[in-house]
């Protein structure tokens, strides 16, 4: 079929800048028919999650009004994706839907369903590049081959041209007059609750316009002392905060990548976790497997303990290790938690308690507005050391050592424990260690006001090295 109308359904690409599926549709096509089409499996799926889906609605409802502003609209539609955009084409009699790539197993299984369905009809297919700077088939081993270490990768990947990065068409082509755009729903019309678990205060707020503002503040004011202040928990401006933008595409990484570029230290250094991003999608791509298994197979049948006492005590917070549980509240109230945070939390449950690394994955995408299937796995099976170019195993975060370093004054513990408000600061990461005096000074009671450690850590790391070496040998 040709005709002078196409689809642009929009997915993880919730914007109109530097988006190519837009940019080739508008010029193709007389008639643009912009859909997104929230997908219950995916809402309601293992990994659902009311924080994520309220930024979704949101980025949805700033997408719909810049739309609007270009002279268009934006068709919102609820069901299953292999029935709802076939049938829209067809009401249409649209000739052409444009799509950003989706690389996850899910969504390009859903695609490859879509694409079938619709080349029933003579429709086209016409994907774009657009959630990645470069897609999975561009960055291979010499054997043409996916690379397993991320070093390789990021030199092969820093060769490719990023490509130019395209600006918001001046004019969108019309919607079809008799088209209804439909109503954007709530959390509640979703099955999601009345309100996300995170306190609204401190969640980000949603949309394109939202996003290229944090973008410029990081620009002008954070990314060149990136190096020296990403680890740091305690500093309000050490991270960019973009990364719930990124996996909504509010923003392109081809035009991060384009403005951040340069020389400094800190923007290297910035690239560089773009680029782990990247790899941790590529990965995901060539070995779909990694979503429920370990990626080195010697550490799938780990004895991974079943104690859900523990784990629930890592959920809440209350593990009695200051910086574990800072962290874990904080992913609870923002549904956000920093970098070097997420990677104590994730040593502590998989090498301290000595559990299975996908209880926590399943816990932070419930909880994280920036929760992306392939850098959440990737980043568990780092710190659990299951996976591609992992944390060696024998390398076990000491949670009191890790506080010291990145929250030295105790801000960062004390504002996400209050608690621990009073607790001298040669304490904060090891309050057990107080005098009962020291304690009643700082109205603070180790195994009442705050709890006592769940686990020895010298005794703990201990036993996961010895369950690690377990399974490095053979049968």
């Amino acid at each position: 079929m040709t005709t002078d109308t196409a689809i642009l359904w929009f997915r993880r690409d919730l914007r109109l800048h530097d988006h190519p599926a837009l940019v080739a549709a508008s010029a193709a096509h007389a008639r643009i028919v912009p859909l997104f089409v929230l997908d219950p499996a995916l809402l309601g799926g293992r990994f659902a999650s009311s924080n994520r889906t309220w930024f979704l609605l949101g980025a949805i409802r700033s997408l719909r009004h810049a739309l609007r502003e270009h002279g268009s609209d934006l068709l919102v539609r609820v069901g299953d994706p292999r029935v709802v955009v076939p049938a829209i084409a067809h009401a249409t009699g649209a000739g052409a839907v444009y799509v950003s790539r989706d690389h996850a197993p899910y969504g390009r299984a859903r695609d490859t369903a879509v694409a079938a369905a619709l080349a029933l009809d003579a429709v086209a297919w016409h994907p774009r590049r657009g959630v990645l700077v470069h897609e999975p088939e561009d960055v291979l081993t010499g054997d043409g081959g996916p690379f397993s270490v991320y070093s390789p990768f990021r030199r092969a990947w820093e060769r490719l041209d990023h490509g130019p990065v395209a600006g918001v068409p001046d004019k969108v082509p019309p919607l079809p007059g008799d088209l209804v755009p439909g109503a954007v729903p709530s959390l509640a019309d979703l099955g999601l609750g009345e309100r996300p678990t995170a306190d609204a205060g401190l969640l980000p707020e949603p949309g394109e316009s939202a996003a290229r503002r944090r973008l410029d503040r990081w620009l002008a004011a954070g990314v060149d002392a990136y190096q020296s202040k990403r680890d740091r928990m305690d500093l309000v401006d050490g991270t960019s905060r973009l990364s719930g933008d990124l996996h909504l595409g509010l923003i392109s990484p081809a035009e991060v990548v384009a403005r951040v570029i340069g020389p400094g230290d800190g923007r290297r250094t910035f690239i560089n976790e773009i680029v782990w991003r990247e790899f941790y999608a590529h990965v995901l791509f060539h070995r779909p497997q990694v979503r429920r298994r370990a990626f080195r197979a010697e550490f799938e049948a780990l004895p991974w303990s079943d104690d859900d006492a523990a784990l629930a005590a890592w959920q809440t917070g209350r593990t009695g290790y200051p910086i574990v549980d800072a962290g874990m509240r904080q992913l609870a109230a923002s549904g956000w938690m920093h970098n070097r945070a997420r990677m104590i939390a994730a040593s502590f449950l998989t090498k301290d308690l000595l559990i299975d690394w996908r209880r926590g994955e399943a816990h932070f995408m419930h909880h994280l507005v920036d929760g992306d299937v392939a850098s959440n796995n990737g980043g568990w099976q780092w710190s659990a050391s299951t996976g591609t170019d992992p944390q060696p195993y024998f390398r076990i975060f000491n949670p009191i050592l890790q506080g010291k370093r990145f929250d030295p004054g105790g801000a960062y513990v004390r504002h996400w424990l209050p608690e621990l408000a009073a607790v001298p600061t040669a304490r904060i990461h090891a309050p057990w260690e107080m005098s009962d005096v020291e304690q009643a000074v700082a109205r603070c009671r180790v195994g009442v006001d705050y709890p006592a450690p769940i686990v020895d850590h010298r005794e703990a790391r201990a036993r996961a090295l010895a369950v690690y070496e377990a399974a490095r040998r053979p049968a």
